[in-house]
Protein backbone atom coordinates (compact mmCIF):
# COMPACT_ATOMS: atom_id res chain seq x y z
CA UNK A 1 0.00 0.00 0.00
CA UNK A 2 1.21 3.71 -0.82
CA UNK A 3 1.51 5.85 1.96
CA UNK A 4 0.04 8.96 1.13
CA UNK A 5 1.71 12.56 2.86
CA UNK A 6 0.69 16.12 3.33
CA UNK A 7 2.56 18.81 2.98
CA UNK A 8 1.61 21.95 5.86
CA UNK A 9 2.85 25.02 5.81
CA UNK A 10 1.95 27.80 8.13
CA UNK A 11 2.82 31.38 6.64
CA UNK A 12 3.52 33.89 9.71
CA UNK A 13 4.74 37.49 9.79
CA UNK A 14 8.21 36.11 11.25
CA UNK A 15 8.82 32.56 10.45
CA UNK A 16 7.45 30.16 8.11
CA UNK A 17 7.10 26.61 9.31
CA UNK A 18 6.63 23.72 7.07
CA UNK A 19 6.12 19.81 7.96
CA UNK A 20 5.09 16.67 6.47
CA UNK A 21 1.97 14.86 7.77
CA UNK A 22 0.83 11.15 7.16
CA UNK A 23 -2.36 10.30 6.18
CA UNK A 24 -3.34 10.83 9.83
CA UNK A 25 -2.05 14.00 10.01
CA UNK A 26 0.68 12.96 13.21
CA UNK A 27 3.95 15.03 11.63
CA UNK A 28 6.64 13.12 10.60
CA UNK A 29 9.10 16.26 9.63
CA UNK A 30 9.18 19.88 10.66
CA UNK A 31 11.95 22.78 9.99
CA UNK A 32 11.37 26.73 9.79
CA UNK A 33 13.07 29.60 8.44
CA UNK A 34 12.85 33.56 8.65
CA UNK A 35 10.71 35.57 6.62
CA UNK A 36 12.50 38.19 7.25
CA UNK A 37 15.22 37.06 5.28
CA UNK A 38 13.03 37.74 2.12
CA UNK A 39 12.94 41.57 0.35
CA UNK A 40 9.55 40.92 -1.37
CA UNK A 41 7.00 38.50 -2.28
CA UNK A 42 8.61 36.73 -4.94
CA UNK A 43 11.21 35.31 -3.15
CA UNK A 44 8.96 34.46 0.38
CA UNK A 45 7.04 32.41 -2.85
CA UNK A 46 10.45 31.11 -3.44
CA UNK A 47 11.14 30.08 -0.03
CA UNK A 48 7.10 28.21 0.06
CA UNK A 49 8.14 26.30 -2.75
CA UNK A 50 11.67 25.41 -1.53
CA UNK A 51 10.18 24.22 1.42
CA UNK A 52 7.80 21.61 -0.69
CA UNK A 53 10.69 20.70 -2.58
CA UNK A 54 12.76 20.34 0.26
CA UNK A 55 10.95 17.31 1.98
CA UNK A 56 10.06 15.68 -1.73
CA UNK A 57 14.21 15.28 -2.10
CA UNK A 58 14.51 14.32 1.61
CA UNK A 59 11.80 11.86 2.01
CA UNK A 60 12.36 10.85 -1.91
CA UNK A 61 8.33 11.51 -2.57
CA UNK A 62 6.64 11.21 -5.75
CA UNK A 63 4.03 13.39 -6.50
CA UNK A 64 1.29 10.72 -6.74
CA UNK A 65 2.16 10.06 -3.18
CA UNK A 66 1.40 13.79 -1.64
CA UNK A 67 -2.56 14.56 -1.09
CA UNK A 68 -1.96 18.02 -1.49
CA UNK A 69 -0.02 21.73 0.20
CA UNK A 70 -1.90 22.83 3.13
CA UNK A 71 -1.09 26.34 3.86
CA UNK A 72 -2.05 29.09 6.51
CA UNK A 73 -1.41 32.72 5.82
CA UNK A 74 -2.03 35.32 8.43
CA UNK A 75 -4.49 37.90 6.44
CA UNK A 76 -7.48 37.86 4.68
CA UNK A 77 -7.92 34.90 1.82
CA UNK A 78 -10.67 33.79 -0.31
CA UNK A 79 -10.05 30.03 0.72
CA UNK A 80 -11.31 28.59 -2.40
CA UNK A 81 -9.86 30.29 -5.38
CA UNK A 82 -6.65 30.41 -3.35
CA UNK A 83 -6.58 34.10 -3.80
CA UNK A 84 -4.59 36.32 -0.77
CA UNK A 85 -6.71 39.67 -0.63
CA UNK A 86 -4.46 41.34 2.08
CA UNK A 87 -1.62 40.43 4.68
CA UNK A 88 -1.70 43.25 7.33
CA UNK A 89 2.16 42.24 8.32
CA UNK A 90 3.93 41.06 5.42
CA UNK A 91 4.12 44.07 2.60
CA UNK A 92 3.58 43.64 -0.77
CA UNK A 93 0.52 41.25 -0.45
CA UNK A 94 -2.10 42.33 -2.44
CA UNK A 95 -4.66 40.42 -4.56
CA UNK A 96 -1.63 37.64 -5.20
CA UNK A 97 -3.58 34.07 -6.62
CA UNK A 98 -1.26 32.03 -4.59
CA UNK A 99 -2.72 28.83 -5.29
CA UNK A 100 -2.80 28.89 -9.27
CA UNK A 101 0.97 30.36 -8.80
CA UNK A 102 2.09 27.44 -6.21
CA UNK A 103 -0.01 24.37 -8.27
CA UNK A 104 1.26 25.81 -12.06
CA UNK A 105 5.18 25.36 -10.24
CA UNK A 106 4.50 21.94 -8.31
CA UNK A 107 1.43 19.84 -9.91
CA UNK A 108 0.30 19.31 -6.74
CA UNK A 109 -3.53 20.46 -5.33
CA UNK A 110 -2.91 23.54 -3.01
CA UNK A 111 -5.61 24.64 -0.46
CA UNK A 112 -5.05 28.02 1.40
CA UNK A 113 -6.48 29.77 4.14
CA UNK A 114 -6.05 32.29 7.05
CA UNK A 115 -4.18 30.73 9.29
CA UNK A 116 -5.63 31.58 12.95
CA UNK A 117 -8.94 29.61 11.13
CA UNK A 118 -6.57 26.54 10.78
CA UNK A 119 -5.44 26.87 14.10
CA UNK A 120 -9.00 27.00 15.14
CA UNK A 121 -9.88 23.79 12.97
CA UNK A 122 -7.07 22.10 14.76
CA UNK A 123 -8.00 22.52 17.92
CA UNK A 124 -11.67 21.86 17.66
CA UNK A 125 -11.07 18.81 15.94
CA UNK A 126 -8.00 17.56 17.51
CA UNK A 127 -7.08 20.03 20.95
CA UNK A 128 -8.60 22.52 23.62
CA UNK A 129 -11.90 23.30 21.93
CA UNK A 130 -12.50 19.86 21.37
CA UNK A 131 -16.03 18.95 22.52
CA UNK A 132 -17.28 22.63 22.42
CA UNK A 133 -19.89 24.03 20.14
CA UNK A 134 -19.01 27.75 20.14
CA UNK A 135 -15.69 29.06 20.93
CA UNK A 136 -13.48 31.64 19.88
CA UNK A 137 -9.51 30.73 19.17
CA UNK A 138 -6.74 33.26 19.51
CA UNK A 139 -3.23 33.39 17.75
CA UNK A 140 -1.29 35.35 19.64
CA UNK A 141 2.21 36.45 17.65
CA UNK A 142 3.07 39.35 15.35
CA UNK A 143 -0.04 39.56 14.51
CA UNK A 144 -3.48 38.27 16.64
CA UNK A 145 -5.74 36.19 14.20
CA UNK A 146 -8.88 34.40 15.67
CA UNK A 147 -11.15 31.94 14.43
CA UNK A 148 -14.55 30.95 15.01
CA UNK A 149 -16.44 27.58 15.69
CA UNK A 150 -20.03 28.20 15.71
CA UNK A 151 -22.50 25.43 16.08
CA UNK A 152 -19.94 23.39 16.13
CA UNK A 153 -18.21 24.33 12.66
CA UNK A 154 -16.09 27.01 11.27
CA UNK A 155 -17.64 30.07 10.89
CA UNK A 156 -16.03 31.88 7.51
CA UNK A 157 -19.07 34.84 7.13
CA UNK A 158 -19.65 35.66 3.88
CA UNK A 159 -16.11 36.22 2.81
CA UNK A 160 -14.23 34.09 4.59
CA UNK A 161 -13.34 37.37 6.59
CA UNK A 162 -15.33 35.76 9.75
CA UNK A 163 -13.30 36.16 13.40
CA UNK A 164 -10.98 38.82 13.27
CA UNK A 165 -10.56 39.33 16.84
CA UNK A 166 -7.05 41.23 16.14
CA UNK A 167 -8.87 44.06 14.50
CA UNK A 168 -11.30 45.10 16.59
CA UNK A 169 -10.69 48.60 17.34
CA UNK A 170 -10.55 49.43 20.81
CA UNK A 171 -10.18 53.01 21.04
CA UNK A 172 -11.86 55.82 18.84
CA UNK A 173 -8.16 56.71 18.29
CA UNK A 174 -5.32 55.39 18.38
CA UNK A 175 -1.69 54.04 16.72
CA UNK A 176 -1.80 52.81 13.59
CA UNK A 177 -2.43 49.27 12.58
CA UNK A 178 -1.09 47.07 9.58
CA UNK A 179 -4.55 47.19 8.50
CA UNK A 180 -4.97 50.44 7.97
CA UNK A 181 -6.89 51.16 10.63
CA UNK A 182 -6.10 52.74 13.94
CA UNK A 183 -6.42 51.36 17.81
CA UNK A 184 -7.05 47.95 17.07
CA UNK A 185 -6.41 45.09 19.68
CA UNK A 186 -3.54 43.95 17.51
CA UNK A 187 -1.35 47.28 18.07
CA UNK A 188 -1.91 46.56 22.14
CA UNK A 189 -1.33 42.71 22.13
CA UNK A 190 1.08 41.97 18.90
CA UNK A 191 4.32 41.04 19.74
CA UNK A 192 5.82 44.07 18.59
CA UNK A 193 3.77 46.35 21.27
CA UNK A 194 4.43 43.85 23.75
CA UNK A 195 8.28 43.56 23.27
CA UNK A 196 8.57 47.30 22.86
CA UNK A 197 6.86 47.66 26.41
CA UNK A 198 8.44 44.72 28.30
CA UNK A 199 11.93 46.83 27.30
CA UNK A 200 11.05 49.92 29.08
CA UNK A 201 10.71 47.89 31.93
CA UNK A 202 13.19 45.28 31.91
CA UNK A 203 15.85 46.37 29.40
CA UNK A 204 16.76 46.87 25.55
CA UNK A 205 17.42 42.96 25.37
CA UNK A 206 15.17 41.00 27.16
CA UNK A 207 12.92 38.42 25.24
CA UNK A 208 9.07 37.82 25.79
CA UNK A 209 10.19 34.22 26.67
CA UNK A 210 12.27 35.49 29.64
CA UNK A 211 9.51 37.94 31.22
CA UNK A 212 7.39 35.26 30.94
CA UNK A 213 10.26 32.90 32.91
CA UNK A 214 10.57 35.78 35.21
CA UNK A 215 6.52 35.79 36.02
CA UNK A 216 6.64 31.94 36.45
CA UNK A 217 9.00 32.87 39.13
CA UNK A 218 6.69 35.32 40.75
CA UNK A 219 8.85 38.22 39.71
CA UNK A 220 6.47 41.07 40.91
CA UNK A 221 7.37 43.04 37.59
CA UNK A 222 6.62 40.19 35.03
CA UNK A 223 3.85 39.88 36.85
CA UNK A 224 2.27 42.88 36.46
CA UNK A 225 3.52 43.36 33.17
CA UNK A 226 1.66 40.10 32.23
CA UNK A 227 -1.44 41.17 33.97
CA UNK A 228 -2.18 44.82 32.10
CA UNK A 229 -1.52 42.48 28.85
CA UNK A 230 -4.07 40.56 29.72
CA UNK A 231 -6.89 43.33 31.31
CA UNK A 232 -6.72 44.76 27.25
CA UNK A 233 -7.06 41.10 25.98
CA UNK A 234 -9.97 40.61 28.07
CA UNK A 235 -11.58 43.67 27.35
CA UNK A 236 -11.51 43.66 24.14
CA UNK A 237 -13.36 40.20 24.50
CA UNK A 238 -15.71 41.16 26.15
CA UNK A 239 -17.20 42.28 23.42
CA UNK A 240 -16.84 38.88 21.55
CA UNK A 241 -18.42 37.08 24.79
CA UNK A 242 -21.86 39.28 25.24
CA UNK A 243 -22.06 38.77 21.26
CA UNK A 244 -21.84 35.23 21.00
CA UNK A 245 -22.34 33.70 24.28
CA UNK A 246 -18.97 31.66 23.77
CA UNK A 247 -18.54 27.77 25.93
CA UNK A 248 -14.60 28.72 25.44
CA UNK A 249 -12.00 31.09 24.38
CA UNK A 250 -8.76 29.06 23.69
CA UNK A 251 -5.46 31.21 23.50
CA UNK A 252 -2.13 30.27 21.42
CA UNK A 253 0.58 31.66 19.70
CA UNK A 254 4.13 32.77 21.33
CA UNK A 255 2.43 35.12 24.24
CA UNK A 256 0.51 32.40 25.16
CA UNK A 257 3.22 30.82 26.96
CA UNK A 258 2.73 33.96 29.44
CA UNK A 259 1.79 31.12 31.77
CA UNK A 260 -1.09 31.20 34.65
CA UNK A 261 -0.86 35.18 34.98
CA UNK A 262 -2.30 35.89 31.72
CA UNK A 263 -5.39 33.61 31.72
CA UNK A 264 -6.64 34.42 35.05
CA UNK A 265 -5.98 38.46 34.19
CA UNK A 266 -8.29 37.51 31.02
CA UNK A 267 -10.77 35.37 33.29
CA UNK A 268 -10.79 38.41 35.79
CA UNK A 269 -11.34 41.24 33.51
CA UNK A 270 -14.12 38.94 31.23
CA UNK A 271 -15.90 37.77 34.87
CA UNK A 272 -15.69 41.96 35.41
CA UNK A 273 -16.52 43.72 32.91
CA UNK A 274 -18.93 41.10 30.55
CA UNK A 275 -22.37 40.39 31.18
CA UNK A 276 -23.00 38.09 34.21
CA UNK A 277 -24.49 35.71 32.37
CA UNK A 278 -22.10 35.03 28.77
CA UNK A 279 -19.15 35.64 31.43
CA UNK A 280 -19.86 32.76 33.56
CA UNK A 281 -20.32 30.67 31.19
CA UNK A 282 -17.15 31.03 29.02
CA UNK A 283 -13.70 28.76 29.49
CA UNK A 284 -10.59 30.07 28.93
CA UNK A 285 -8.28 27.95 27.82
CA UNK A 286 -4.79 28.04 26.59
CA UNK A 287 -4.43 25.97 22.73
CA UNK A 288 -2.82 22.36 23.18
CA UNK A 289 -1.29 21.94 20.04
CA UNK A 290 1.07 24.54 20.05
CA UNK A 291 3.05 25.42 17.78
CA UNK A 292 1.96 22.74 15.67
CA UNK A 293 -1.57 23.80 15.98
CA UNK A 294 -1.17 25.60 12.17
CA UNK A 295 -0.02 22.48 10.36
CA UNK A 296 -2.31 20.28 11.47
CA UNK A 297 -4.80 22.69 10.73
CA UNK A 298 -3.35 22.70 7.14
CA UNK A 299 -3.61 19.51 6.88
CA UNK A 300 -7.05 19.10 7.63
CA UNK A 301 -7.95 22.01 5.44
CA UNK A 302 -6.65 19.29 2.66
CA UNK A 303 -8.01 16.57 4.08
CA UNK A 304 -11.60 17.87 3.94
CA UNK A 305 -11.02 19.64 0.81
CA UNK A 306 -10.04 16.39 -0.73
CA UNK A 307 -13.61 14.49 0.64
CA UNK A 308 -15.54 17.50 -0.42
Amino acid sequence: MVKRFIIAIDLGGTNLKYALLNSSLKIKAKSLFSTKSFNNKQELIGGILDSINSFILKFNLTKSSILGVGIGVPGLVDTFKGTVHFLPNIPGWKEVGLKKILEQETSLAVFIDNDAKLMALAEHKAGSAKGYNNVLCLTLGTGVGGGLILGNSLYRGRDNAAGEVGHLPLNEHGPVCGCGSQACLEVYVGNARIIKDARKLFGSKITLEEVSRLAQYNNTKAVNFWDEVGKKLGLALCGAVNLLNLEAIVIGGGVSYAGKVLFKSVKRTILTRAMSVQAKRVNILKASLGNDAGLIGAGYLVRERLVR
